[in-house]
């Protein structure tokens, strides 16, 4: 079984905004409400999911912040919450800079291969000739 434990409760998804988004479907809500306070009939109509579903993503993402909603009348309203958003923001940018490191190498690669010129073959196509 490795490193996991038969008998160990699972966090719950609405515990904490990490949970909450290690769902894919709720990080395409996030990034869809992020341009713009949206109803549930949007976010069902544009990510082509059944309203129950959506309304229960939306359900964990505003529980746990992520969320804000508001009345309009009959519907509503749902937007992203960007000050809930920052530790997830802060937690990735620490590995902006592996990210950055690893394009800078790939960049100088490329750069390195095309001033070799086309008659220069990289081992790889060496080998395969």
């Amino acid at each position: 079984m490795g490193m996991y434990y038969l008998f160990m409760a699972r966090a719950s998804t609405t515990s904490d905004a990490f949970n909450a988004i290690a769902e894919p479907r709720r990080r395409d809500i996030l990034a869809f409400l992020a341009l713009e306070e949206r109803p549930v009939g949007d976010i069902v109509d544009l990510l082509s999911l059944q309203q129950p579903s959506v309304s229960k993503h939306l359900r964990v993402l505003r529980d746990v912040g992520l969320v804000h909603s508001r009345r309009d009348g009959r519907r509503m309203l749902y937007r992203t919450n960007a000050e809930a958003i920052r530790p997830l923001h802060e937690w990735t940018g620490t590995f902006e800079r592996f990210w950055s490191h690893q394009l800078s190498r790939i960049k100088e690669r490329a750069e390195a291969r095309t001033s070799r010129g086309p008659e220069s073959k990289s081992n790889f196509e060496k080998e395969k000739s």
